[in-house]
């Protein structure tokens, strides 16, 4: 990460800014905490150079220091709500989000792509004292999450590429070939229904929002059966599907001059 490329040509550097960045992307990439000496074996630079930049985040509230080590703040995450794109969607969402959920009486997710990791942006819970959902700025590698087969199976032809290319950089051959495969089913029939497999007894339910070149997010609903039932997984998906349409519609007629 830290070797620089021979044609690498730019006329200006600014070393220290670079270290800084190079830190917080190894975190995010990471996506969990990391001690100072992890940190220079990765980045293949000494503590003491890391030293001060660590510092200096941290007091700038961009990373936190944990038991484990340091880890990402959410601070880059609410900077990086405050982008019109991002707001405007969200704005947009979350009237359709509290409908889904006061109906379902179930939680909800508007989720997004950041490189090859998927990103919780809004979030509503289920009505109740009964739920489950995840925290804003939940993080997750896009190619071991259920929304993650959306972004690829609902994505132009060029995004797909793209997105191919990075995850066979990191992922393999075989396991890219196995979830391009899923996400293109996934694609075909426009939605998600399977089981979490990372929480028993949950079923992620996925949709789609569209825009004008494509997927620009999903909305999720992890759905959990309640005793006595109020709203079966097929019915829950149903609205979810719905909403999701009028999210997409509600974004495109934004887009229009």
């Amino acid at each position: 990460m830290t070797v620089q490329d021979p044609a690498d040509d730019r006329k200006y550097r600014a070393p220290a800014l670079e270290k800084g960045l190079d830190v917080l992307e190894l975190l995010a990439a990471n996506g969990g905490a990391m001690t100072p000496s992890q940190m220079s074996s990765e980045l293949n630079r000494s503590v003491s150079e890391l030293f001060r930049m660590i510092q200096v985040l941290e007091f700038r509230r961009y990373i936190e220091l944990t038991p484990a080590g340091y880890c990402l703040s959410n601070r880059l995450f609410v900077l990086g709500m405050a982008q019109a794109p991002v707001k405007s969607l969200t704005e947009a969402a979350l009237p359709y989000m509290r409908d889904l959920s006061a109906v379902t009486i179930q939680s909800c997710h508007l989720v997004v792509q950041t490189d090859e990791q998927i990103v919780v942006v809004a979030r509503i819970e289920g009505p109740g004292d009964l739920g489950y959902s995840v925290r804003l700025g939940y993080r997750r590698n896009i190619i071991d999450a259920s929304s993650g087969l959306m972004f690829y199976g609902c994505a132009s032809e060029q995004g797909r590429s793209r997105l191919r290319t990075r995850l066979l950089a990191l992922h393999g051959k075989a396991r890219v070939a196995d979830y391009v495969a899923r996400a293109e089913t996934a694609g075909a029939q426009g939605y998600v229904r399977r089981e979490s497999d990372f929480v028993k007894g949950v079923t992620d339910l996925v949709a789609p929002i569209i825009g004008a070149d494509g997927i620009i997010a999903t909305l999720i609903t992890p759905f959990i059966q309640r005793t006595p039932p109020v709203c079966d997984a097929d019915t829950a998906l149903t609205h979810l599907r719905s909403a999701a349409r009028a999210i997409s519609a509600e974004m495109a007629s934004v887009s229009q001059p």
